[in-house]
């Protein structure tokens, strides 16, 4: 039984994400990372923001890549272990753990992953998109982890879910990682009237 940091197992968090999306296309956990964590990755991501370490995302890839205010409003960094950040690593732990569980249960084939800080200022947003590239699909899985204290309804900036089932609408509460098939469900950031953070990435298979 795997425990992290003086943890609930961890097997408990993986099973109620891979639960969630085969039986409704999307894994919530609302504890993947603890609060600790999360406050120690918000202070090092508002720490990175204050150093203009951020810079604005884009969409699209390699030579495609676009920067379209109309499109999305969000300032990334990406997340490297050769940082040797403590708190990110330990992370990292917990993804490679899920990927470990996540291959041994589902068989998914992931190899590998890439992770970074989000900040959405007020009056950001992410229009309707899917997060896996038409001329690549290595990216298998997307993940959020959230890093939202007090987080209200009226603050905004919910991830909205596009299906033909109905829509879901999803709010980006401290702890709270959300897991899906990158190809396969259309989604947006709704416009956000505080700072919303998070830690976003992709599970890749070659």
């Amino acid at each position: 039984m795997l425990v992290l940091s003086g943890t609930a197992p961890l097997e408990n968090h993986f099973e109620t994400l891979i639960t969630g999306y085969i039986e409704n296309n999307i894994g919530i956990s609302e504890h993947f990372i603890s609060n600790d964590l999360a406050e120690h990755l918000k202070q090092n991501l508002l720490d990175l923001y204050q150093k203009q370490r951020l810079l604005a995302a884009g969409t699209g890839n390699g030579q495609k890549l676009n920067h379209d205010v109309d499109v999305r409003r969000d300032v990334i960094y990406w997340l490297d272990r050769k940082h040797e950040d403590p708190h990110e690593n330990d992370f990292f732990d917990r993804i490679e753990a899920f990927i470990l569980y996540l291959n041994k249960s589902c068989y998914a084939g992931i190899t590998g992953y890439e992770f970074h800080y989000a900040l959405y200022e007020a009056g950001s947003f992410y229009t309707k998109h899917l997060d896996q590239f038409k001329d690549d699909t290595q990216r298998s899985y997307s993940m959020i982890s959230y890093l939202n204290t007090n987080w209200q309804e009226s603050d905004g900036g919910h991830l909205l879910v596009h299906r033909e089932a109905g829509d879901q609408k999803i709010s980006p509460t401290q702890g709270k990682t959300v897991f899906f098939k990158s190809s396969e469900l259309l989604h947006e950031v709704l416009v956000t009237h505080v700072p919303r953070l998070s830690v976003t990435g992709w599970l890749k298979r070659e």
